[in-house]
């Protein structure tokens, strides 16, 4: 699968390592449930997207990102813009302000909002800026959104306090946890698809046979998907129950 940042490789450096960098923070904090820096990171992605589709428009770029005096205002000025992708031009610039505003004004990167941060600002923020991120891929890249979706789905490894890791090698921390539950807490970590023999390896599991149960029940239960060529990824109800395992391995 082609890197993330091989797609924005026409964004310069000085913008698309910026962008990068603070989606990375955004996904992390937000998997750590650290709801302030997630926030915060919001904020910043904004500021970094506006300059980037700014600079598409003129067709010169900034060396670094910068904040317009007025981020509202600035981002109606974008809709001024008639030659860009239609999302650069309507889409995108009115989806940064409402995000800005939560860093703004719920109490996260200023005192004396009505609202502290929390899950959902901070999934709301997240859920925002990875359609932005795979709408920048899918223009800047002349890709598909399924493809743009999936490379953007590559850049970060999912945190998980329940697993190690060390070069090639995963390993969940709690010996307890039964078959199943390991495979999801595994399949939670990995940004993209994984092999099914891995989790073998990884859950250390020696009857291949059963292993091959436990994925055809998980799959059965539309817990994940896992097609003939043997690479394993997580549902949206798979999703939710290896957070559950994880919560409550955490709450313990």
């Amino acid at each position: 699968m082609l890197a993330v940042s091989k797609a924005l490789s026409a964004v310069p450096a000085g913008l698309r390592t910026p962008l990068l960098t603070e989606y990375d923070n955004l996904v992390t904090n937000h998997a750590e449930q650290k709801w302030t820096a997630a926030e915060l990171s919001g904020g910043k992605f904004c500021e970094i997207v506006y300059t980037i589709i700014d600079g598409y428009a003129k067709g010169i770029y900034a060396a670094k990102p910068s904040k317009p005096a007025n981020f509202v205002e600035a981002c109606k000025r974008l809709e001024n813009n008639a030659s860009v992708p239609r999302s650069f031009q309507i889409l995108i610039p009115r989806l940064l302000p409402p995000l800005y505003e939560i860093r703004n004004n719920r109490n996260v990167g200023h005192v004396g909002g009505d609202v502290d941060p929390n899950h959902m600002d901070a999934t709301t923020v997240l859920a925002i800026t990875a359609w932005i991120m795979a709408e920048l891929v899918r223009v800047f890249h002349a890709t598909t959104v399924e493809e743009a979706q999936e490379i953007v789905d590559s850049i970060v490894e999912r945190p998980v306090p329940l697993v190690w890791q060390s070069g090639q090698i995963k390993r969940v921390l709690d010996p307890d946890l039964s078959l199943r539950d390991q495979v999801l807490v595994l399949v939670a970590s990995c940004a993209v698809p994984v092999a099914a023999s891995s989790l073998q390896v990884w859950t250390e599991c020696r009857n291949k046979a059963y292993f091959g149960k436990v994925i055809k029940a998980l799959r059965k239960a539309r817990l994940v998907e896992a097609p003939e060529a043997g690479t394993v990824r997580l549902l949206p109800p798979g999703t939710a129950e290896a957070s559950r395992i994880i919560s409550n391995h955490r709450n313990k």
